[in-house]
């Protein structure tokens, strides 16, 4: 459910905004939850929509790009834009735009190899830079350390209980009996894109079962206990944010970028355009 102020919000209040057809279906999932979103304001609404839009749009494109999975120790990047920290971490270099520097991660993609956390921090990142001021951006996340979930505060990251499972969300799956000689499959942190779909970084864009056997397949010996999808939901702060978009009122994707995800059949997902 959806409450603007006082005011209960129903299917037709963004009958005449120029969202994408993925972009209502965003909108349907927040009017059928069981939870209330609260907003002050049509803009927040929007740009809460449109921000959820980007993080598909962006887990898809690191999905398709050529970014690796591996572990700290072995993690790589443009070292002409980032300095690789004794842990593992990409410290953005003195004199290097943030912004350029995420954009680098999917033109450059090649040079690069992280862990699913930092790929999910990494989509955040990508999709915020998609939706609000450049110059603002920058100025917001100058510092910026890839590195797990450290994360700047502007972006505003939290995690709550709960099986209220949104498009655009970061959801994790646990592996209690993973194997100690792996312990980076002891879970998988995914992009839940809608329609029964997620991205996990290492494993690709699956559907929830898909991605339960493939965790199963990396636990110990012997082992009793199935994967299994957490209760509980990954989100930056959207209403925080909004404050530096500009007018969204008008706002639709570029024809390009309006890709819908209608499916997976076997190892095969189908992303229609």
């Amino acid at each position: 459910m959806i409450q603007i102020q006082q005011t209960i919000v129903n299917n037709d209040f963004l009958a005449h905004s120029s969202l994408s057809k993925k972009q209502e279906k965003i909108f349907e999932a927040l009017l059928k939850s069981q939870k209330t979103y609260v907003y002050k304001n049509k803009h927040q609404l929007l740009f809460e929509i449109i921000l959820r839009d980007r993080i598909i749009d962006a887990a898809i494109l690191l999905a398709k790009s050529k970014a690796r999975f591996t572990i700290f120790r072995f993690s790589r990047c443009n070292e002409q834009i980032w300095t690789k920290n004794d842990l593992g971490g990409f410290q953005l270099k003195q004199g290097i735009l943030p912004s350029d520097a995420i954009n680098d991660i999917f033109i450059n993609s090649q040079l690069y190899a992280f862990e699913c956390a930092t790929a999910i921090v990494i989509v955040f990142y990508k999709a915020v830079l998609d939706v609000i001021d450049k110059q603002k951006f920058n100025t917001l996340f100058s510092n910026l350390l890839l590195y797990d979930w450290h994360v700047d505060e502007d972006l505003g990251i939290k995690t709550k209980k709960g099986e209220d499972y949104l498009p655009g969300d970061c959801l994790y799956f646990k592996n209690p009996d993973f194997d100690p000689q792996t312990p980076q499959w002891q879970g998988e942190n995914t992009i839940y894109l809608g329609n029964g779909l997620h991205y996990g970084h290492g494993i690709g864009i699956k559907t929830k079962e898909e991605i339960i056997d493939t965790l199963n397949r990396k636990r110990k010996r012997n082992a009793t206990k199935s994967a299994y999808l957490l209760p509980q939901t990954t989100r930056v702060n959207f209403i925080y944010l909004s404050q530096f978009a500009n007018s969204l009122e008008n706002y639709r994707l570029p024809i390009n970028h309006q890709y819908f995800i209608t499916g997976a059949l076997g190892s095969a997902t189908f992303l229609h355009w």
